[in-house]
């Protein structure tokens, strides 16, 4: 039984833009952040939530979630002076290549 459900080998650019993606994930903290929007009950979570549950600097969360946005994972919404962070549809080729199947 093959790990994987992709159907067919990657082709050039769909190699680059999932390794991208994977380089966006492979730190701690972005991982979390990830963890974190993905057992969300409500789907979604404000950037005000992230200072407690990361144990991280303001500057330090402010930065790692808008290179998760920039690579398609979260997208991002402003309501008022806080911004709002749910996944993106840019996950599903990452969870195909991981053998997860799409969204």
């Amino acid at each position: 039984m093959s790990c994987c459900v992709l159907t067919a080998p990657l082709n050039i650019k769909q190699s680059e833009r999932l390794a991208e993606k994977l380089k966006s994930l492979a730190d701690p903290v972005r991982l979390r952040l990830l963890s974190i929007v993905a057992t969300a009950h409500t789907g979604e979570v404000c950037a005000c939530d992230f200072l407690g549950k990361l144990e991280k600097s303001q500057p330090t969360i402010s930065h790692h979630p808008s290179q998760l946005v920039k690579a398609g994972i979260l997208s991002r919404k402003q309501r008022g002076k806080w911004a709002w962070y749910r996944l993106a549809d840019g996950l599903c080729d990452v969870r195909e290549a991981l053998g997860e199947g799409c969204c």
